[in-house]
């Protein structure tokens, strides 16, 4: 308590010295810190459980609410929404504070997580997921700005890495604990309600410790016009990625209508922003080597991680045979994983002050993890299994806060915001790039798969309708069928597996290309 209030007390202080004096930082002990951390980490895990918690509850949701042609309007419109609203969190905590934007978006995510848990219809549902993706786009990337504000680059890599161990554990957990809520006495309700306390309890930390000082804003204005565009065509591009092919057909009008408003729109956005007084998106930003490769390595990341985790479960499931609960146990190598190279590499790199080398390892260990996973078939050991996913988790671990904080230190403290911001999109648009690619791929591989063995299945006494059934994936079906015919429907979804990790090979590789190139700047002692 007596911490808090000498805090507060200088925090006092500050709002009455200059404009100059009050941007200076509010020097926290270590001890406060890790109570800020800890608050952040609750917010960050709310957050990335609400965008993955709800793949396992969506059949039993469906069955319940009805809609069944609006099921992907539920699994989308969360992130549609966090990755759209996510550059303008960072550009509005500058005007208005830190503080009270991250309430703001906790507040949002509380009552649009409630409003989830209570719908009556399908329709209400997928309102409730549209704001809750609005307050998990701030949950998302305010942390990480945060923390900017509260620890120095050289110290920041031994906290950050805990902030990206919950990122990525909450993302890859977040199907077991929705499959265990289904399962139970509790319900799907309850994979929206189970994130309200959690939420609450951030709240209240980060109102009882942190205290960012007030920056002087005189004269700052809210760039609408730039806002408008660049979340205009992030939409755009977010609707294509997540509804083309489900909604309607990739080679189809609404796919270019689309793809035309989101490139009509970006280049407004350009426009937008090279004449805005205060640009959300800074056009300067884009002459720093570190921001641009930070931003196009975050985009190979999520596609590399959001891929394996989206289509990882269905190799478990479908050709391994696996209950939703062991094929979400089956991604424990990749959390633990991801836990363990994210905190070590932290210290790592605060002990060091090193840091490029950790995003080179760990590009290297996805594309071994993803080479492992394209050696597997229906006949593959777990042990092959969980070496494929932990090289992943190791990797993941090892690069995705490591580029934040690599942007961070290379750009002055009035763009941190922006910058942070802006990588943390990135990311989530390599994410729905990434599902959206590796999606395409299983669906003509897998076509093509059971066109070919269709004859053979036919004359072993299959029906059409059976393999249009084992088509649409729905592993109980598919284990249904006669042995025979089950083993022609698993060696076609093996093989279409095995296209999709072949995929996730040159994206990692790529992405290793990319952070060679990375300059090893010095991490700052001051803020």
């Amino acid at each position: 308590m007596e911490r808090s209030a000498a805090l507060m007390e200088e925090a006092g202080a500050q709002r009455k010295k200059g404009p100059a004096e009050r941007d200076a930082p509010v020097h926290y002990s270590r001890r406060q810190v890790i109570q800020v951390l800890i608050g952040l980490m609750l917010a960050m895990l709310t957050s990335m459980l609400t965008t993955s918690i709800v793949g396992t509850a969506l059949p039993t949701i469906i069955g319940e609410l009805g809609g069944q042609d609006k099921l992907s309007w539920v699994a989308s419109a969360t992130l549609l929404t966090m990755t759209a609203s996510t550059p303008l969190w960072g550009k509005l905590s500058d005007i208005y504070g830190r503080k009270l934007l991250f309430q703001i978006a906790l507040v949002i995510f509380i009552t649009s997580s409630v409003a989830a848990g209570f719908s009556q219809d399908i329709y209400w549902l997928i309102g409730a997921r549209f704001f809750q993706g609005i307050g998990a786009g701030g949950l998302a990337a305010l942390p990480q700005i945060i923390l900017g504000d509260v620890v120095e680059p050289r110290e920041r890599g031994r906290y950050s890495g805990f902030l990206g161990a919950v990122f990525g554990v909450s993302t890859v957990a977040g199907p077991l604990l929705g499959g265990f809520l289904v399962d139970s006495a509790l319900g799907w309700r309850w994979c929206f309600f189970i994130t309200v306390p959690v939420a609450v309890v951030a709240f209240v930390v980060i109102q009882w410790l942190l205290h960012v000082p007030t920056r002087d804003r005189t004269g700052t204005r809210i760039d609408w016009w730039g806002a408008t565009c660049i979340v205009g065509a992030a939409s755009a591009v977010m609707l294509v990625l997540s509804l083309g092919g489900k909604e309607f057909e990739w080679n189809s009008l609404p796919t270019y209508l689309f793809a035309g408003a989101a490139l009509l729109l970006a280049v407004l956005a350009v426009v937008a922003e090279r004449r805005a007084h205060d640009p959300i998106i800074p056009p300067r930003l884009f002459r720093n080597s570190t921001f641009n490769l930070a931003g196009l390595a975050s985009m190979l990341v999520g596609a590399s991680m959001f891929g394996v985790m989206i289509y990882f479960p269905q190799y478990l499931q479908i050709v391994q045979g696996m209950s939703p609960t062991a094929s979400g146990l089956m991604t424990l190598p990749m959390v633990l994983g991801l836990l363990i190279a994210s905190i070590s590499s932290g210290f790592l790199v605060s002990r060091t002050g090193k840091w490029k080398i950790y995003p080179i390892i760990g590009m290297l260990l996805v594309t071994a993890g993803f080479s492992v996973l394209s050696l597997l078939d229906p006949d593959s050991s777990l042990v092959l299994v969980g070496a494929g996913v932990g090289l992943i988790g190791l990797g993941l671990g090892m690069s995705m806060q490591i580029l934040i904080l690599a942007t961070q230190n290379a750009l002055t403290r009035g763009d941190m915001a922006a910058a942070t911001s802006s990588v943390s999109f990135f990311r989530n648009l390599g994410g729905a790039i990434g599902v959206a690619a590796f999606g395409a791929i299983m669906t003509n591989t897998l076509t093509g798969e059971l066109t070919e063995v269709a004859p053979k299945a036919i004359a072993a006494g299959s029906s059409p309708e059976e393999l249009g059934t084992a088509a649409a994936g729905s592993p109980d079906a598919i284990h249904a069928l006669p042995g025979p015919i089950q083993e022609l429907v698993l060696t076609a979804f093996s093989d279409a597996m095995h296209q999709v990790f072949l995929v996730g090979i040159p994206i990692a590789l790529l992405a290793f290309v990319v952070v060679l190139f990375f300059k090893q700047i010095p991490l700052r002692s001051g803020r």
